[in-house]
């Protein structure tokens, strides 16, 4: 998958890393939708982890184990910007993690590292009193200590900036790291309260690296001589893609039962391949490849096969009528469809082969740590305007889309109700009522409101041009003269002055090669106009705030207690009338499929999508959601982009209006999701600071709520803090979650511990083959 970097300027900020939906999702057939008007706030179980368990008195001792990665990690130094999920998969078993999550993504203390870890202080500073194991040493003997804490806390405090790091969210605001009363106690005190001190020190490095900046921006990439995990790092190989590890011989714990452990480089298309053929255990997999597991296995059962595969839809007709050909009197004939009946049969035998293969695996599934959404971005265009934005989400069923991605998996198809938690999650807490529901009539008269309509679609015929400055002249003359008409009627309501929203760029006649709206083709210095919200559209807003704010405990925020009293409007709901002068959205169903335009300009949105044979389920997602968008009036373009650019040329630079990404959950929100969700702010060259929030729809309020949250001390009051944030966040309608992603992990049918692990972390030493049973037993898949 594509990294993406944060802006410089934002390197203090705890990195996360977006993902395209690739391994794991569903390569989706054309599926009939159906909508669910089911309550979305009901709460949403966990999905167990999906792994074979095993006493490790089941397990045989030895054996090797080959992991799939996608590629190489760029760096072992897991606080790098390069850092990657590979690179967090090695290091798990090879480096102290003082907190790992349990299956429901919540933190729980290591004993193989910790006697005890708590809060002994709160007044005048928070103090943080760390225990650790007696046996806990390096691979070199020493113990892990106060040394460590401190090496590693002075390389990310962010003060030092020889050291090259992608985050250091938590290390700014200790103040000094000490040891306690003896040696195994590590005594951290805090310069300012921090909610989430459990996710520091996870990994844990040497001092040998955190040291000093040499060892920390160029040793730590490519080797770790010191580690304290029940593996060691015994070689990193270029040339065949691989990491091997080996049993530490100085762990203290529970031994590793394997003896060694290789993370290969194998790309998603390739797994079937790389799986059918024995070179790898376990991979996670696309649902193409689950699908062979599984067709495997039913074969296997049934001693039959060839119902699937090359030459299995040939019907007894085409098949005699072959035959018929290859033996024929037309040599010419003859000669060709035995070729094809050739080239057929060895397909047929290569398949079947592979089927065979794959017959020694087994397929775990639960729901990944990490949810799908909908990106709009909010800086410039038709979406700056934050009545589309939240037309474009009350049109979309995220019920019929969950259900075509999870529902053939066997997994729950529940459309996922926050940004900041997934299910099972403590605190989750489906927040989408502060947006609204599906709802095709309530889009409509967003965007009618926000004036765009069937008759705006029409072409100007007094020679205007659709966002010149003339037409901007000519709509605030019109502007003007109606509010005088207003003024004469006695109507002393005054339309909301928006100083926060984006204004929609000029975007040009069409071209006549494609006819169609580019973001990004606007020229820099164009004037802007800034889109004033209507009084029922006030009011609107007014209530989507509200409504945050009851969801969230807040009440009323200051954002609300703006809007004027005369904009108020008594009877009906809000949004449910265009301002004067706007044709009210048709209601029949063949005007309904009619586009939407405003001065002549058509309404358009340029929906990005990678182009990768791996992202074939997220372009037929991105598909659904266009139909959706046809039947209020908008039209979608869908452009298809290389996996590689995604991200880095469209995603992160804004070069798009509509995108599909996925972010992963965390057990730390107030730290880990702030970055993703701040409000952009002007950086000095001119340009936009937007961190890693990419769709650029962020509000004052929501930073204040994060920032609040992550300083609260109190679990509970921190995670309502945290959902009174996400209620805000579903307003701005900038992300749109969709669904928890699909997680699929093929694995050896005899190993046991390994699978499907969701929010959980593997247990390395206790992986490994089941012993054999009984005399006569089929012999474990020992390598």
């Amino acid at each position: 998958m594509s990294h993406v970097g944060v802006p410089r300027g934002t390197a203090q900020k705890r990195k996360r890393l977006p993902a395209l939906l690739t391994a794991g999702v569903l390569t989706l057939p054309a599926l009939a939708g159906c909508s669910s008007d089911g309550d979305e706030t009901a709460a949403v179980a966990a999905v167990p982890q999906d792994v074979a368990r095993a006493a490790r008195a089941q397990i045989a001792d030895g054996g090797k184990v080959t992991w799939a990665i996608d590629a190489l990690p760029a760096t072992l130094n897991a606080f790098q910007a390069d850092a990657d999920s590979a690179t967090t998969r090695i290091t798990g078993a090879l480096l102290p993690t003082l907190f790992p999550l349990d299956g429901k993504g919540r933190p729980q203390l290591n004993p193989d590292y910790l006697e005890s870890a708590k809060v002994t202080e709160t007044e005048p500073r928070q103090v943080v009193v760390y225990r650790l194991n007696q046996q806990a040493v390096w691979s070199d003997g020493r113990e892990i200590g106060a040394p460590d804490f401190v090496a590693q806390w002075r390389a990310l405090s962010g003060k030092d900036s020889a050291f090259w790091t992608a985050r250091n969210a938590g290390y700014e605001r200790i103040e000094k790291i000490e040891r306690g009363s003896d040696d195994l106690e590590v005594k951290v005190t805090f310069a300012k309260p921090y909610a989430d001190w459990r996710s520091l020190f996870s990994p844990l490095y040497p001092k040998q690296v955190t040291g000093s900046p040499d060892a920390f921006n160029d040793g730590a990439r490519t080797t770790v001589k010191e580690t304290a995990g029940p593996f060691r790092l015994r070689e990193v190989d270029k040339k065949t893609g691989s990491v091997t590890l080996t049993r530490n011989p100085r762990w203290w714990g529970s031994p590793a039962k394997l003896d060694s452990l290789v993370f290969k480089a194998v790309k998603p298309e390739d797994r079937t391949d790389a799986l059918a053929e024995g070179t790898v255990d376990v991979a996670d997999v696309d649902s193409g490849t689950a699908h062979r597991i599984a067709q495997a296995a039913r074969e296997g059962a049934a001693g039959a096969s060839g119902a699937h595969g090359p030459g299995a839809a040939l019907t007894p007709a085409q098949a005699l009528r072959s035959w018929a050909v290859a033996h024929g009197t037309d040599e010419e004939a003859a000669e060709e469809e035995q070729k094809v009946r050739d080239d057929k049969a060895e397909a047929a035998e290569a398949y079947a082969t592979e089927q065979s293969g794959l017959r020694a695996f087994t397929v775990r599934k639960a729901l990944e740590p990490a949810y799908t959404q909908l990106a709009l971005n909010g800086e410039t265009g038709p979406l700056a305007d934050d009545r589309v934005r939240r037309a474009v989400a009350r049109a979309l069923d995220r019920q019929e889309l969950a259900d075509t991605v999870l529902k053939p998996l066997g997994l729950p198809a529940q459309p996922l109700g926050s940004h900041l938690a997934v299910a099972g999650q403590p605190a989750y807490k489906d927040g989408s009522e502060a947006l609204g529901k599906q709802d095709t009539e309530k889009a409509q008269a967003l965007l009618a409101d926000a004036g765009w309509t069937r008759e705006g679609a029409l072409s100007r015929n007094d020679g205007t041009k659709a966002g010149s400055e003339g037409e901007k002249k000519k709509d605030a003359d019109t502007k003007a003269e109606e509010k005088k008409a207003e003024e004469k009627k006695g109507n002393a309501g005054k339309e909301s002055e928006g100083d926060d929203g984006k204004a929609d760029r000029a975007a040009g006649e069409p071209s006549a090669a494609d006819g169609l709206y580019i973001v990004g083709d606007d020229k820099p210095g164009d004037a802007t106009r800034v889109l004033a919200p209507a009084p029922v559209a006030a009011a609107q807003s007014d209530a989507l705030l509200r409504q945050a704010g009851r969801l969230g405990a807040t009440g009323i925020s200051e954002d609300a207690r703006d809007v004027r009293a005369q904009d108020r409007q008594p009877g009906g709901a809000a949004g449910a009338y265009a301002p004067a002068g706007t044709a009210a959205p048709a209601k029949d169903a063949d005007a309904a499929g009619g586009p939407l335009g405003k001065n002549g300009k058509p309404l358009s949105l340029r929906f990005v999508l990678p182009s990768g044979p791996g992202s074939a389920g997220l372009r037929s997602v991105g598909e659904k959601i266009a139909a959706m968008l046809d039947t209020i009036g908008i039209r979608t373009v869908i452009t298809k982009v290389s996996d590689d650019s995604y991200f880095r040329d469209h995603v992160a630079s804004g070069d798009y209006d509509m995108a599909l990404y996925s972010w992963p959950a965390s057990a730390y929100p107030a730290t880990d999701d702030r970055p993703i969700y701040a409000k952009p702010v002007p950086a000095t060259d001119g340009s936009l600071l937007v961190e890693q929030n990419y769709t650029r729809v962020g509000t004052d309020h929501i930073d204040q709520l994060f920032d609040q949250a992550v300083s609260e001390l109190d679990e509970k009051a921190s995670q309502n803090l945290m959902r009174q944030a996400d209620a805000r966040i579903w307003a701005a309608a900038g992300s749109i979650p969709l669904f928890q992603r699909p997680q699929l992990v093929a694995t050896a049918r005899t190993l046991v511990n390994v699978g499907a692990f969701g929010f959980g972390v593997p247990h390395y030493q206790d992986i490994g083959y089941k012993a054999p049973q009984a005399a006569g037993a089929p012999a474990t898949r020992k390598k």
